[in-house]
């Protein structure tokens, strides 16, 4: 079994214990990422710039894995307010509309209060030998 910690460069990974994205096996597993600009340590207060920044984080997740947004076969978004996700649904389907994958729409509290969204995937690693499907 390969394993490949992806950090991305986030003091919540120390603060908490936890990887950015983990390679496994021909998986990619991404952490639920939220709209947080990690160099600045800064959030945008509205749902739409932080889906932005999310998407962008995630996708920089699944390129250092060797993977990308074609290669995602489940997503899961967690909004703090479901009448938000309309707002972003045009940028969800442009990210991930091509390849498909299960997905999930979950609304629930978030770990900080000026967080809207945060996005979690599982990915194929292009190529992949063939394996037993990801848990």
């Amino acid at each position: 079994m390969t394993r490949r910690h992806i950090t991305s460069g986030s003091q919540f990974e120390t603060e908490i214990g936890f990887s950015r994205a983990v390679a496994v096996d021909g998986w990619v597993f991404v952490s639920g990422t939220t709209g947080y600009d990690y160099a600045a340590m800064t959030i945008a207060p509205e749902i739409v710039a932080q889906c932005r920044q999310a998407l962008i984080n995630v996708r920089t997740a699944l390129e250092a894995a060797g993977a990308g947004f074609a290669d995602v076969v489940r997503v899961r978004y967690i909004l703090r307010a479901a009448e938000e996700f309309p707002l972003v649904l045009d940028m969800l389907r442009a990210a991930f509309g091509p390849a498909r994958p299960a997905a999930t729409m979950i609304v629930a509290g978030l770990a900080d209060p000026a967080m809207r969204i945060e996005i979690e995937v599982t990915a194929r690693l292009p190529g992949a030998a063939a394996a037993h499907p990801a848990p």
